[in-house]
């Protein structure tokens, strides 16, 4: 038998793939979620064979809790329900992922789940039809797939290989370069130093001392930090257009 979990944000097209599955032995549905990052924490507990879940949704969508849950080291295999054409299923390799348009249909749903495999991150990449920012970042840690929601990290530091995210007081290794982070996130940080990206939202005040390096200090961040000769026109630039 194979477990699933439902995730769509409208109970009734939840409700109606319960129906459509309640009298198939091979398939149990083991719980239900409302928005993609319900899904990711539901997916850790019941570590299901297969999530059934529509793309768009209000908050995180479907598309970015699969990247977040290919991180898992067992992430389960993934049948998207969609309305929108305009997410080129043509260029989705229906082999080695399924989909199912909505309004769904059980012959179509049924042989979706039967040759549902794991989704690759060159799949996920011909889905998204924009360039749109996730809502949260992730890090695989102790726990499992820790999500992050953007709003809350005050800023990124490099240091060698690594990336750390300061987050709620903690400090969080990311697997994604700095230049990454700022392409992607671009209107909500701003560098300033070649090491370090802050949150627009959390800088609390810029200060310029008689001496030394003019800095920054971030909301609920104990020490200000310091901001490069380079970067300190942008800085300002961008702080005064706030």
């Amino acid at each position: 038998m194979s477990s699933i979990i439902l995730v769509d944000d409208e109970p009734l097209a939840r409700d109606r793939l319960q129906r459509m599955l309640a009298d198939q032995p091979e398939y149990e549905v083991v719980a239900e979620a409302n928005s993609g990052d319900q899904a990711i924490g539901l997916v850790q507990q019941y570590q299901p064979d297969i999530l059934l879940m529509d793309i768009r949704m209000p908050g995180m969508d479907g598309l970015e809790a699969a990247q977040h849950l290919r991180q898992l080291s067992r992430p389960p295999a993934i049948v998207f329900c969609t309305a929108y054409d305009e997410y080129a299923i043509n260029a989705f390799d229906v082999e080695a992922v399924g989909y199912v348009l909505k309004p769904v249909r059980k012959a179509q749903l049924l042989k979706a789940l039967a040759r549902a495999q794991g989704i690759s991150n060159l799949q996920l990449k011909a889905l998204r039809p924009t360039s749109s920012a996730r809502t949260h970042l992730s890090a695989k840690t102790h726990t499992g797939v820790e999500l992050m929601p953007i709003e809350d990290i005050s800023h990124f530091i490099a240091e060698q290989k690594y990336v750390t995210a300061h987050y709620e007081g903690r400090e969080i290794l990311l697997d994604e370069p700095l230049k990454q982070l700022e392409q992607e996130f671009g209107n909500r940080l701003l560098r300033i130093h070649r090491n370090c990206l802050i949150s627009l939202s959390h800088v609390e005040r810029l200060i310029h001392p008689k001496h030394g390096q003019s800095q920054i200090q971030l909301k609920q961040v104990g020490q200000p930090l310091t901001i490069s000769r380079r970067h300190l026109a942008q800085v300002k630039k961008v702080l005064k257009s706030l």
